[in-house]
């Protein structure tokens, strides 16, 4: 019924809304914001609707939760960096019937998931930053999805990824993108070194692992990619410990799938971390390689939902 019309990794570093304030870092983030635009106006030549976003600065200790509130409209400052989101406007329409169907769906698929559709919670700016610049005029309605996930498996968020998939595919009469929001190595500057890494990476180690990384998705090598993530979101410091990027490949067909990223911004450092936007085509795949649900099959597990 429905239609996946675009995947991507795209960053949200606060550092872009400081780029368009007067000040020395006026217009120094301009290629990740152009980037956002590009991928907005992929949306809508694919006739998206709605943009669901894996939001790395959502965090969650227990299941996974959507927040499809019916609209989202407020004054942001970032309480991890208020002196580069500051009073930061956002209006933007969402989508509670999607969002209800998506988490009736990965609930179907073993994976505990709560849609919060009557709430005052609002989003993150893992999902304020990409939204303002590819929904300033609130074409797209969003939802988001939590991807700071404390205690949670990668396998069970692919599965995830999968689930909605199926959800938008088999159930939905629309069409979504989905896009995982969080960056690659995320070990940001020690504390007072904060600008002299303002555009670079913590680590020559870092730096390299990433790139490695990005080279694996340009060659479509996603079976050594998917094998290698635990390790990686470890070792390289993973923003929100990759489950936004394990969402995002459940989404694709985890390690069934063949094709291969095309990059739009370019990898750059932002205070330590490293950072992207990608895009990745949306092809045919079956599912046989997404991981079984792994939390609902331990000893002693009840729903969290039957608890409250």
């Amino acid at each position: 019924m429905g239609k996946v019309a675009l995947v991507g990794k795209i960053t949200h570093v606060p550092s872009m809304y400081l780029s368009e304030l007067d000040g020395p870092r006026k217009g120094t983030r301009q290629d990740a914001i152009d980037g956002h635009i590009e991928i907005a106006r992929r949306c809508r030549e694919a006739g998206v609707d709605t943009i669901v976003v894996f939001d790395t600065h959502w965090l969650v200790n227990a299941s996974y939760h959507l927040n499809c509130a019916p609209h989202f409209e407020g004054t942001y400052t970032s309480n991890e960096l208020p002196h580069f989101i500051s009073n930061m406007p956002f209006a933007i329409p969402g989508n509670p019937e999607l969002g209800q169907l998506l988490a009736k769906v990965a609930n179907e698929h073993g994976v505990e998931t709560l849609a919060h559709h009557a709430t005052t919670l609002g989003p993150e700016y893992g999902t304020l930053v990409p939204m303002r610049y590819m929904n300033a005029d609130q074409h797209f309605k969003a939802i988001s999805v939590s991807a700071l996930c404390t205690v949670h498996y990668l396998n069970d968020s692919a599965r995830l990824g999968w689930a909605m998939r199926k959800a938008v595919e088999d159930h939905y009469d629309g069409t979504v993108a989905f896009l995982a929001s969080g960056s690659l190595s995320h070990r940001f500057a020690q504390n007072g070194l904060a600008p002299e890494f303002a555009f670079k990476v913590w680590s020559p180690f870092l730096e390299t692992l990433d790139h490695r990384v990005v080279q694996m998705w340009e060659n479509g090598e996603w079976a050594d990619f998917c094998g290698m993530l635990p390790e990686y979101a470890a070792k390289g410091h993973g923003e929100g410990f990759m489950h936004d990027t394990a969402m995002m490949l459940g989404v694709l067909g985890w390690s069934e799938y063949e094709g291969k990223a095309e990059i739009i911004t370019p990898y750059f450092g932002a205070s330590g971390t490293g950072q992207i936007n990608a895009v990745f085509p949306v092809t045919p795949v079956t599912g046989k390689a997404i991981p079984k649900a792994q939390a609902s099959t331990a000893d002693g597990f009840s729903l969290v939902s039957s608890r409250l």
